[in-house]
């Protein structure tokens, strides 16, 4: 489950202009901000010429009642107010997640429809063609540009440097080591856990650690403890003595420091589109919809999965000839691999592979499997003394897998799903892991763009498991734009 999922706003506290607690980080959001808007101004600058050229050319505007030079400087400045009203430099969802990216792009299309309607009513000629070159260059400039800086921040993060919420995590135990444990998974989201706060029962005379993470009181002075550490986030996640009306009096007691209230429910791997809010008798209800597993969006994914394996095999016919004629001239043997695999549903097919190994692989395997370096029930080494020369390099940027838009095309794989399991893994599969099962086997899928065979089998498994919980076509194209720099970045690829 992602960390931006995982915390639930509580309350937002009021926050002081200096001091108190996390000023510094606070300072450093600001100072991120900052760069944002200017970043944005710039963007939305050059769209604006581009636009302007892209109509015009060098040639003034004739017959026009509309002043250019008043109107383009304008269109910036509405258009960065338009970014601020409709959040787009809340630091609260800058840096992680897909919402940053809905809301730029919502300012802008609400923006231009504005415009045009204002445009109508008024009977004012502005140029359609300068609008429409403007809008459509500055949002997407407008999206690389907060990928960019986006990435930027997750890289200082990853080093420690990146501004992060200092979090003071509450609750029992066993919830709060789920909890940490959660957020240092993914550290790029913007979560520190900088201390713990325990029941009264829990707390021992001496110093207490969990994992990493010190305990610094007991559910009677969280307040006081979240000072103590600068902690900016407050993060309650479940306990039994943590009652709905001592959760509302810790709320009043945050009022005006600060410190920021957030609730963890105990759900995990459920993405937001699944989940809505609803207050009834004063309780905000967390109503969860149901995965979807069949319908009109299964049957959009199946058109779109075997028009572009479609597409794709025929544009790329030069190169796969070029590639079974490497591996027919480096080793003996044939040039496509075929293996059983199981696919939606527990049915068995044959993947199709170029074949990087040689040809008695299997024979060997038996040999190599106490050097096996990953654990669970697939069998990876890092230096496989049975990998061809070609076959380094076609596994090095995945180009082994290639043959699989056949299976794409034939029904029997997706282009984004779980990694296609074989018989002898799913014979082992407990009721959980099953549950992979349910949907297409995928070429890519999460498990590849975030490190493939440096994954654990458990973080691999997750990963499965929440794309069949929470798969979508928008996230879809998400993993398979992702999938190219995992290729470039050749990360686990062995």
């Amino acid at each position: 489950m992602s960390a931006a999922t995982l915390l639930t706003p509580a309350t937002t506290s009021a926050r002081p202009g200096g001091g108190g607690p996390g000023s510094a980080t606070r300072a450093a959001e600001r100072a991120y901000i900052r760069i944002l808007v200017v970043l944005d101004a710039a963007v939305l600058a050059v769209a604006i010429l581009v636009g302007y050229a892209g109509r015009f050319g060098d040639d003034r505007p004739s017959g026009s009642e509309i002043p250019y030079v008043l109107f383009a400087p304008g269109l910036l400045v509405v258009w960065l107010i338009s970014l601020r009203a409709m959040g787009c430099y809340d630091d609260r969802m800058l840096g992680y997640g897909a919402d940053e990216y809905r809301r730029v792009s919502s300012a802008s299309l609400r923006l231009a429809g504005g415009i045009a309607i204002t445009g109508y009513i008024a009977d004012v000629g502005v140029s359609r063609g300068f609008l429409a070159i403007s809008f459509v260059v500055g949002t997407l400039g407008l999206e690389v540009a907060r990928f960019g800086a986006r990435k930027r921040l997750h890289r200082a993060r990853y080093r420690g440097r990146g501004w992060s919420r200092k979090v003071l995590v509450v609750g029992d135990t066993a919830h709060v080591l789920e909890l940490v444990h959660t957020l240092h998974r993914e550290p790029y989201a913007g979560y520190r856990v900088v201390g713990a706060c325990i029941p009264d029962a829990l707390l021992a005379p001496v110093p207490q650690r969990l994992g990493d993470v010190p305990v610094v009181g007991s559910f009677r002075g969280i307040p006081e403890a979240a000072t103590a550490i600068g902690a900016d986030t407050v993060a309650v996640t479940a306990s039994g003595e943590l009652t709905a009306t001592r959760l509302r009096r810790l709320g009043w007691q945050l009022e005006g420091t600060g410190v920021d209230l957030v609730v963890a429910p105990a759900l995990t791997d459920v993405a937001g589109p699944r989940i809505h809010t609803r207050p009834v008798a004063g309780l905000p209800l967390i109503h969860v919809e149901a995965p979807e597993f069949r319908g009109a969006r299964k049957l959009v994914k199946g058109f779109v999965d075997r028009s572009v394996s479609l597409v794709a095999l025929l544009l790329l016919l030069p190169a796969l000839l070029l590639i079974a004629l490497a591996i027919k001239l480096d080793s003996r043997g044939p040039v496509l691999f075929r293996q059983v695999r199981v696919g939606q549903g527990g049915r068995e097919f044959g993947v199709f592979k170029f074949r990087t190994m040689v040809v008695n692989a299997d024979a060997l395997l038996a040999e190599l499997a106490a050097r096996n370096e990953t654990d669970g029930l697939m069998f990876k080494m890092r230096d496989d003394p049975r990998v061809t020369r070609v076959g380094r390099l076609l596994r090095k940027w995945s180009l082994d897998e290639l043959p699989q838009l056949a299976n794409v095309l034939l029904g029997q794989m997706s282009l984004v799903g779980p990694r296609p399991p074989l018989p002898s893994e799913v014979a082992r599969y407990d009721g959980d892991v099953a549950r992979r099962l349910l949907v297409k086997p995928g070429m890519t899928g999460l498990w590849q763009v975030s490190g493939r065979s440096d994954l654990s089998w458990e973080d691999g498994i997750r990963l499965d498991l929440y794309y069949v919980e929470n798969w979508s076509l928008a996230a879809d194209l998400t993993i398979l734009w992702k999938t190219f720099g995992a290729v470039l970045r050749s990360r686990g690829a062995y």
